[in-house]
């Protein structure tokens, strides 16, 4: 059996997830210590078509200093600091390519790197620059923002990268890179990398950990130690299992702290301390050392390993034997907590995740990403990733409620209730009444319920004497309108006599009438006694939101039918959707009825009405012109370009009247006055723009004539024909008639317009010869190699003229017959003469057809 989470008696816990992360006993009292979910959204798309390679997780923490007043003053004292915290992920995959992703796991960016697997991605503190290296060898170093940088391809596979921390500030452009030796590229005051050899000799790298100024790196034998500052080599720390292949079983590393590495190989974790030399003890040897403060073995293999406070978080590889047959089958990876001792370690929890796949995948396969901010703990397989972090308070009462520890969840609740978020002390406690009464603990059950709000008295199937209930609403009507108001709310109306209820109310109304807590009441209850006729009322007396939905659900419209004015005073917008909505239970005429004195409203309502159909309501399109010029102008004009049932002439009218002068052109002009629209907007609006406009719009040839024979004397209206004329009229008109010695704006940058548009002409006119010419040529060889085809004629076809067999039975006899190339076929003799060309024939089926292709032939003698 295979236990999702084991432990120790002081600390260990099992949980059973919906989604089968853990495997465990449902009778289990130990309470888990870490949640999972899978990381999805984005990334399961990811994995259903590509496999993960490696992640890595960053914490971008942003520090803000503000002063409460929005400025400082250093006498005051008074300073916030505040940080933010943007974390994301950067996921590389066997095909590849490089994902950036939020926490939830959508993708945020992507980038195509190689074709083959990605073997590490490392960023720098900022989170501003990433580097990458592949199995082909490739390995790119560039900013998120811009992907200028390192890019480099190597002749062997490079496994591991890793950033200088504070890649970012221009002191500090250092990577390393580890294949089949250690290099460090540095980035000179020249702008130029330079490349040095900090190992060699012993066997492919296999991971980089690069933490402040200490570089810790594995390979074949071990792992070494490197002082970025002192540039010098401090440990060699020797592998202990030699017999495991460290391609397989790779090394893991882990800084703590500074000054912390925790090193897993295997079965073995060591936990190594650097510390400064004495000075006394230095004569050749490094200015610091490493000192292993705790060694220990474990029961399976290392696949990962983080730091959780003073303990430690290890992701294990398992194999088991088969009970079939004599082999080992790869179980499901196991994440324990341990607690590391100087030669042991205690385990605090441990779980069994049943990740995709994990049938399949291999101790070199996990990987194990954490998030110091936040203590998350990414658990990385090929085709599935899953996140643990630790329970909070409210998981912790999820848990006891469970398990119907009632009391002990209230205890928790009310201990931690400024930090708790899913639950409230008085539903616990609620829930716990509930289970003392379902258990037949009467006594226990009432003394708990003293300690509760009224609003937790019992409601569903066990229930209370309605006097009771009815009891407890008048104290509280007494004494706390609010307080009764919530309760009416919240209690089923079946609790009490709704009756008594509405009657005490009224009477306190009586003493308060304008309460609008005891109206709102009051309307509550009548809506609940079915009376919502009185309920509207109120509502609509108070002007109440809810008013609209109680129309709606308890279909009042009939009504409503005298309510409209009210209505409408409330809320325009949502009274007149709401009537539009429901034509059928009140009628256009009817609305219109209702809001005859109130122009106002009866032009927002008609309005709607014509926004959502033009022609429903046509027989008050007369009507709406005088509203539009009444109350909304700036939609008269679209009104009247829509409408095609308002009576011209009175919209003319009205126009002129009130001096709306665009409006009157638009009229004028539907009516075919163009001369008169034209002369408007020349001498009422003076705008030469819009008089070229309307020009373009009703193309006529006359109205230029006018249009330049008005703007002849005036020179700034010269300089707009010349501007916008010269794709409709010939310019050429305009510059004979101005006047010699007339001084124009702008003349010279109008006569460079009108020829460059004229070169323009030109050359569009020219390329589209070349076009017309060139399909021209292209279809005439089309024709001409398709009229040079032969053309199969045997016995089954026949004379056009007359319908016998075209080829004659006796091969061997001379015949004539004429093929023409729209196919049909002749005899020579049976073709009449060829007329008044000699030699020239016609397909007489064609000819009668009046079709070109019949007048060529082919012609076959034998």
């Amino acid at each position: 059996m295979i236990w999702g989470i084991l432990g120790n008696k002081n600390n260990s816990w099992k949980i059973l997830l919906r989604d089968c992360f853990l495997h465990q006993e449902e009778d289990s009292e130990e309470e888990p210590k870490l949640k999972y979910e899978r990381l999805s959204n984005g990334m399961t798309e990811i994995l259903q078509n590509d496999a993960a390679s490696c992640m890595t997780v960053h914490d971008k923490v942003e520090v803000m200093i503000h002063h409460p007043q929005g400025h400082f003053r250093v006498s005051s004292g008074l300073i916030y600091i505040t940080f933010v915290s943007f974390q994301f992920l950067a996921l590389g995959t066997h095909f590849g390519k490089v994902f950036l992703l939020d926490i939830q796991g959508n993708i945020t960016q992507k980038f195509e790197i190689s074709s083959v697997k990605i073997n590490q991605i490392s960023l720098d503190e900022s989170g501003e620059h990433v580097g990458i290296c592949s199995e082909d060898g490739k390995v790119q170093v560039f900013g998120l923002y811009t992907r200028e940088g390192f890019h480099e391809n190597f002749d062997c596979p490079i496994k591991v990268v890793a950033l200088h921390p504070q890649f970012t500030r221009s002191n500090y452009k250092q990577f390393v890179t580890g294949g089949n030796k250690l290099l460090l590229y540095e980035r000179n005051w020249l702008n130029r990398w330079k490349t040095s050899v900090l190992h060699e000799g012993e066997g492919t790298i296999t991971n980089i950990k690069w933490r402040a100024n200490l570089i810790a790196w594995a390979n074949n034998v071990g792992v070494k130690i490197y002082d970025i500052s002192t540039k010098q080599r401090i440990t060699n720390v020797l592998r202990d299992n030699v017999s495991l292949r460290p391609d397989m079983y790779p090394c893991s590393l882990c800084w703590k702290d500074n000054t912390t590495l925790i090193v897993g190989w295997g079965s073995s974790i060591k936990i190594c301390a650097v510390k400064e030399r004495n000075p006394t003890e230095m004569r050749d040897l490094p200015s610091r050392y490493v000192e292993i403060v705790s060694a220990f073995e474990t029961e399976f293999f290392i696949c990962g390993l983080a730091p959780l406070a003073d303990q430690l978080v290890t992701l294990f590889f398992v194999k088991e034997n088969s009970d079939q047959m004599d082999e080992e089958l790869c179980a499901r990876p196991r994440l324990d907590i341990i607690q590391p001792l100087p030669e042991s370690c205690e385990e605090i929890s441990s779980d069994a995740l049943t990740v995709r796949n994990f049938q399949d995948n291999e101790c070199r396969d996990y990987r194990l990403e954490h998030s110091e901010g936040e203590s998350l703990f990414y658990i990385i397989s090929p085709k599935d990733i899953v996140v643990a972090k630790e329970r909070d308070q409210d998981d912790h009462i999820d848990w006891l409620v469970q398990k119907k520890k009632y009391e002990e969840a209230l205890m928790a609740a009310e201990i931690s209730f400024k930090n708790i978020k899913r639950h409230d002390v008085q539903k616990i406690g609620m829930d716990y009444i509930n289970h003392l009464v379902d258990t037949g603990d009467y006594d226990s059950a009432l003394k708990q319920r003293k300690c509760l709000s009224p609003s937790y008295l019992p409601r569903g199937d066990l229930r209370l004497r309605p006097a009771i209930y009815e009891m407890i609403l008048h104290e509280f009507l007494k004494t706390d309108y609010e307080g009764f108001a919530t309760l009416i709310r919240e209690w089923p109306g079946d609790l009490y006599n709704n009756m008594a209820i509405v009657q005490a109310v009224t009477d306190h109304l009586k003493r308060d009438p304008t309460n609008s807590t005891l109206l709102t009441t009051l309307a509550e209850l009548y809506t609940y006694d079915q009376r919502y006729d009185r309920a509207l009322e109120i509502y609509l007396r108070l002007r109440h939101k809810d008013v609209y939905q109680l129309i709606h659900k308890h279909d009042l419209f009939s009504s409503i039918e005298d309510k409209i004015v009210l209505l409408m005073d409330f809320d325009k917008e949502k009274a007149v959707d709401m009537l539009l909505d429901n034509e059928d239970k009140i009628s256009v005429n009817k609305v219109v009825e209702e809001l005859a004195d109130r122009p106002e409203l009866l032009h927002v309502y008609l309005h709607k009405l014509f926004k959502r159909d033009h022609h429903k309501g046509q027989k008050y399109h007369e009507r709406q012109i005088g509203l539009y010029a009444e109350y909304d102008r700036p939609n008269l004009l679209p009104f009247l370009r829509d409408s095609t049932h308002c009576p011209l002439e009175k919209a003319l009218e009205i126009c002129q009247q009130r001096n709306f002068v665009e409006e009157t052109v638009f009229l004028l002009s539907r009516m075919g006055n163009c001369r008169r629209a034209l002369q408007m907007i020349m001498e009422e609006l003076a705008d030469v723009d819009k008089a070229i406009e309307f020009a373009k719009d009703q193309d006529d040839a006359e109205l230029w004539d006018d249009l330049i024979s008005y703007s002849i004397d005036k020179p700034p209206f010269i300089t707009g024909l010349l501007n916008n004329i010269g794709t409709h009229v010939d310019p050429i008109l305009l510059i004979r008639r101005i006047k010699e010695g007339m001084e124009i704006p702008n003349l010279r940058d109008s006569l460079v317009k009108i020829l460059h548009d004229y070169n323009l002409q030109i050359l569009l006119r020219e390329g589209c010869k070349k076009i017309l010419v060139a399909d021209s040529l292209s279809l005439l060889q089309k024709m001409h190699r398709t009229q040079m085809r032969g053309v199969r004629v045997d016995e089954e076809n026949i004379c056009e003229s007359c319908h016998t067999s075209i080829l004659p039975s006796d091969m061997a006899k001379t015949f004539n017959v004429v093929v023409f190339h729209c196919r049909h076929m002749f005899h020579k003799e049976c073709l009449p003469s060829s007329g008044t060309i000699p030699g020239l024939q016609f397909c007489n089926i064609c000819s009668a057809k009046r079709r070109g292709p019949g007048s060529g032939i082919l012609e076959m003698k034998k």
